[in-house]
């Protein structure tokens, strides 16, 4: 007969009496200790201008808008609306037609039971649209980009990165065990130093944002792609603030400076240009998409795209292919802003992209005015650290397909009168 029921039988009170029981004191303490640490935390970012509130809107997206607290209708001049489609009667209308066939979601994963044929029409379309081979949706491209370089990249391989790349490339690369090099912003010297050091790897794929959004300014891509032939690398973009808009047929970046056969990989969105609702997808070779389709961690474990917002972006791609007027008209809109504020004496960061950066660079100054801005019915946002560099505080200012030259003009008047509150400008 076993003795080991007994022997436990003995030992059980005995660790009653040598381990007591946890302390509801000791507990509360620990709480407490905890909300004085995240307290403190959040005092330091207001005491440095830098907090970041949230303005609640009471309206659909669109070049105007209600704000909750404020009287009237106010001009927005802040959303990645480029072509105007957020609120398009039509894109609005697919979504809910997608509703009523399809239902409000799938509560399930793509390769469950989360894949509907909607699904599989948009990345075909998508995949026409960026001329690749094929298209995997994922629920936002900061998903996209966290599920492609641990896929992709080894530890026998390199990764160079644009030191100003956005944040999901940044933490997407966190998560692949590759090499990784960092590049100076746009700098084709110092590209060509790290594409040199990464020889001995087995792959090396250059990672660049097509536009970088706080800036506005656009990768040299012919040059990034020439190094790229020259050294053995893969190309990737990102293209959030280009797809729809850049390029003679709002292809991008790569259409704009006529790379597309030479740029392999391409991550963009759903959420800005194509019917601003939410969404981000990879384009690219047909084993990457089908390995992707495999491994990928964002897509095997997210819930799939939820019909009303595959349908809507499908209507938006379709009004986008139909004509290339809505992308077109943003050009001129684009420079009648840069060229007034300029002249007002506020310097605009970035080239001829609808984003706009209004300089200021002390983040308390870029908040402040983007508040008296709101007084004089412009809805803008300050940015400052950590979203920039410090020191580089600014005002972006983003211009819509949908905004009028009036809306423009008026955007326009506000700046000069706050600039001038504020010692901006004379």
């Amino acid at each position: 007969m076993s003795l080991l029921p007994a022997v436990r039988g003995l030992l059980r009170p005995l660790r009653c009496v040598l381990t007591p029981p946890a302390s509801p004191r000791r507990g509360h303490a620990a709480v407490a200790d905890a909300r004085a640490i995240l307290e403190s935390e959040l005092e330091g970012i207001r005491v440095a201008g830098t907090w970041k509130g949230e303005r609640i809107i009471t309206s659909k997206q669109g070049p105007r808008i209600n704000v909750d607290g404020s009287r009237g209708t106010i001009l927005n001049f802040c959303a990645n609306n480029y072509l105007g489609l957020s609120s398009h009667p039509e894109v609005v209308q697919a979504g809910v037609d997608a509703l009523n066939t399809y239902g409000a979601g799938l509560s399930s994963v793509r390769f469950i039971c989360g894949t509907q044929d909607l699904h599989k029409e948009l990345e075909r379309r998508l995949a026409e649209f960026h001329e690749r081979e094929d298209c995997i949706l994922y629920a936002s491209c900061f998903d996209a980009n966290a599920g492609l370089f641990e896929v992709l990249l080894g530890p026998e391989d390199a990764v160079l990165s644009d030191e100003l790349n956005h944040a999901s490339i940044i933490d997407g690369i966190r998560l692949c065990r590759a090499k990784r090099l960092r590049y100076k912003h746009m700098s084709l010297e110092d590209l060509e130093a790290r594409l040199q050091e990464a020889q001995s790897s087995r792959m090396r794929l250059v990672v660049t944002d097509g536009v970088f959004s706080m800036d506005g300014d656009v990768a040299p891509l012919e040059g990034i792609c020439a190094l790229a032939e020259r050294y053995g690398a893969l190309v990737f973009i990102d293209e959030c603030h280009a797809t729809g808009f850049l390029g003679a047929r709002g292809r991008g970046t790569d259409e704009l400076l006529g790379v597309m056969d030479r740029v392999h990989i391409v991550n963009s969105t759903l959420g800005k240009a194509l019917g601003g609702a939410a969404g981000g997808y990879t384009v690219g070779p047909k084993p990457l998409i089908d390995l992707l389709r495999q491994r990928s961690r964002p897509y095997l474990f997210s819930n799939s795209l939820p019909p009303p917002v595959v349908g809507s972006a499908l209507r938006a791609l379709e009004l986008l292919l139909a004509s290339s007027h809505i992308a077109q008209s943003m050009a001129a809109k684009t420079m009648r802003f840069r060229d007034q504020m300029t002249e007002a004496g506020f310097t605009i960061a970035g080239s001829a992209h609808p984003i706009c950066p209004v300089m200021l660079g002390d983040a308390r100054l870029a908040s402040l005015m983007a508040d008296d801005m709101l007084k004089l019915g412009v809805y803008v946002v300050g940015f400052s650290f950590p979203v920039v560099p410090k020191g580089k505080a600014r005002i972006r200012v983003q211009i819509s397909a949908a905004h009028s030259d009036q809306d423009i003009d008026r955007c326009v008047e506000a700046f000069i009168q706050t600039g001038r509150k504020h010692g901006v400008v004379a």
